[in-house]
């Protein structure tokens, strides 16, 4: 399968609703394929995200977050998150962009340390009763991987990652190397 160079105008909506254009003509898009709903993994990520939105707001960055869980199950974990949360239940999108599932999300050594952290994060949060359990079936399955995508206005895409493992992806530093010079706002 052939990756996306550019990526075709379109808007999508959030689980909340709201219209969201990609690419945005008014700034990049950091287009984030995560796993399901609930995913303790995915939400440590976007915690991590949600801490330093700030600054990739700064850099005028929009971050755009796609999960193959519907949007009914999706509202449950991320109401409470400033980022524009996409449900792609039927997969549409992860096939465009050729983001895939596969064991290894799972059974790749390298996302174990990530995944205990999570969980255990998770399980303290839904013990307090901050956040719900993770589900015990998720929405398409536990097997998803990550990918990221830097998107520019005129929907060129300048950075992509497809993840080896269910931890691999940009981190927010990451994510800021690739702003292009001149971008900051």
């Amino acid at each position: 399968m052939s990756l996306p160079t550019s990526v075709a105008p379109r808007t999508l909506r959030t689980v909340t609703g709201v219209e969201v254009p990609v690419p945005d003509p008014d700034c990049l898009v950091h287009l984030q394929f995560r796993r399901f709903a609930g995913c303790p993994v995915c939400n440590m990520h976007l915690r991590s995200i949600v801490v330093r939105h700030h600054e990739i707001t700064a850099a005028n960055i929009r971050e755009v977050i796609v999960f193959h869980s519907h949007a009914d199950e999706l509202r449950k974990y991320t109401d409470e998150l400033p980022l524009d949360v996409i449900a792609d239940p039927d997969r549409v999108l992860y096939r465009e962009f050729g983001v895939e599932s596969s064991p290894r999300a799972l059974l790749d050594p390298r996302g174990w340390p990530a995944i205990v952290r999570a969980v255990a994060q998770d399980l303290r949060a839904a013990l307090r009763r901050d956040r719900p359990a993770p589900p015990a079936r998720p929405d398409g399955g536990p097997l998803g991987l990550p990918a990221d995508f830097l998107i520019a206005p005129d929907g060129r895409v300048l950075a992509s990652k497809h993840g080896a493992h269910v931890y691999d992806q940009w981190s927010v530093d990451e994510l800021l190397a690739l702003v292009p010079a001149g971008q900051l706002r």
